[in-house]
């Protein structure tokens, strides 16, 4: 699993300028009396609501400082961006850590993992937030397939991925070598404790003990996890100022057929397709599971909506389809012949070529082969109306940067200079807004 991680949120006191300290005078003797001084008393008051607490051993080593100085030097803007993205997910996890009597402090295990990107995938096919393999996630009980990679689902993967850290944790009591297992397998770290600490468990200690024996990355991990802690939870002091927290995740539910296209429910949903397709990272083919209903996450406050949309929509769709040709692109495979692309398939099928990699594994359009088999996704037959390209964003009610940053997978600051707002600039029902930098 590939390092990254998340950052809390720490508010600042309260301004506190023009007060004095205050003198009182002894009547008739002309001495003075002290009486607290506001200024010191607040700060000192404000000072005990802020302090900066950990539920994991908390460490500050010269490798935690190093990891400390790349994440807020080198790495600064994509650190901001994970520092954003944690609004997102952050009060998700902790709570459920909460739930299960773990350590919140975990949370930037998932911050090292991946930005807090679903969508992350590494090198080694980790995907997602917490960035499992597929045999890893497999067993700890996420479906992996063509249709649907649970992986990327960010509440069904932090189930699996806290189920996996507490029994690392069982098996050898302590926070710092599970983390280690998590990242290099449980087995190589027992291998080598058993190799270099007489096979002692059960103290945080023992990391660091055998960390110069551990691979490169996984000797690297709990310093780069303790430092996105550090930064996490004092963003200013580290120069992340200021941040601009995605909203908490929210949606509504709602149960839908098989293989229901993604754009059809954006539509009786009444909003772009690109909202669905956050809330429903896991669907690989833009449209829910073939052959059983499902449950699928709508943008919060859409259901009544969707509820008396979608019956009718439904039915359009399946009459245009019985009405479609059987070489159209209702085809679920394709056998790619010699000099074919994903461009000439997007057209042929008319789908998008961003909906073809995703149905085949985000499959490079350079790794085409003649005699391969491909998916391909249903077309879509109802379009939003309203949805705006993949460039731009038209403001809805209730909308704020925060809000569409976290749409489209951007930092606030990004969104800022591809529009040139200031830090004052304010943004309003129907503006359109630039969410790329094209």
């Amino acid at each position: 699993m590939e390092s990254k991680r998340y950052l809390g949120r720490v508010s600042v006191g309260a301004a506190l300028l023009l007060l004095g300290g205050a003198t009182a005078w002894s009547a008739g003797l002309g001495t003075p009396v002290p009486e607290p001084a506001p200024m010191e008393a607040l700060l000192t008051e404000a000072t005990a609501t802020t302090a900066v607490t950990w539920d994991l051993p908390v460490t500050r080593n010269e490798r935690v400082e190093d990891w400390i100085g790349f994440l807020s030097g080198r790495n600064a803007d994509k650190t901001q961006l994970w520092l954003e993205r944690s609004g997102r997910y952050a009060p998700m996890i902790q709570a459920e850590l909460r739930r299960r009597g773990m350590p919140e402090d975990l949370l930037y295990l998932a911050l090292i993992e991946s930005g807090f990107s679903p969508k992350a995938y590494s090198k080694a096919a980790a995907s997602g937030i917490w960035q499992f393999i597929s045999e890893t996630g497999q067993r700890y009980g996420l479906a992996v397939n063509g249709e649907l990679d649970e992986r990327r689902d960010p509440i069904k993967s932090t189930s699996a991925a806290l189920d996996y850290l507490q029994d690392l944790y069982d098996r050898f009591g302590s926070w710092y070598l599970a983390a280690a297992a998590y990242n290099t397998g449980e087995n190589r770290v027992d291998r080598i404790l058993r190799e270099r600490a007489g096979g002692q468990r059960g103290a945080d200690s023992l990391f660091w003990t055998i960390a110069p024996h551990l691979p490169r990355e996984t000797r690297d991990y709990v310093p780069l996890m303790l430092a996105a802690g550090h930064i996490a939870k004092e963003p200013v002091k580290y120069g992340f100022a200021p941040i601009e927290y995605q909203e908490p995740l929210a949606f509504d539910v709602a149960w839908v057929p098989g293989a229901t296209d993604l754009a059809l429910i954006a539509a009786a949903a009444g909003v772009a397709v690109a909202e669905v397709e956050d809330l429903n990272p896991h669907l690989l083919q833009d449209r829910t599971p073939s052959g059983r209903g499902w449950a699928v996450r709508i943008p919060e406050g859409t259901r009544p909506g969707f509820a008396l949309r979608f019956p009718e929509l439904y039915q359009q769709v399946r009459l245009a389809q019985a009405d479609a040709p059987a070489t159209s692109a209702s085809a679920r495979t394709h056998t790619v012949k010699r000099g074919e692309t994903l461009s000439h398939l997007a057209r042929r099928y008319g789908v998008s070529v961003a909906a073809l990699r995703s149905a085949n594994g985000g499959i490079s359009p350079t790794r085409v082969r003649a005699g391969q088999k491909l998916r391909v996704p249903t077309a879509t037959t109802v379009r939003v109306a309203s949805a705006p390209s993949r460039s731009t964003h038209t403001v809805r009610r209730g909308e704020n940067l925060s809000v569409i940053a976290g749409r489209y997978d951007v930092s606030v600051r990004q969104l800022r200079n591809w529009n040139d707002m200031g830090s004052r600039s304010r943004i309003y029902v129907g503006q359109k807004l630039r969410v790329s930098p094209g």
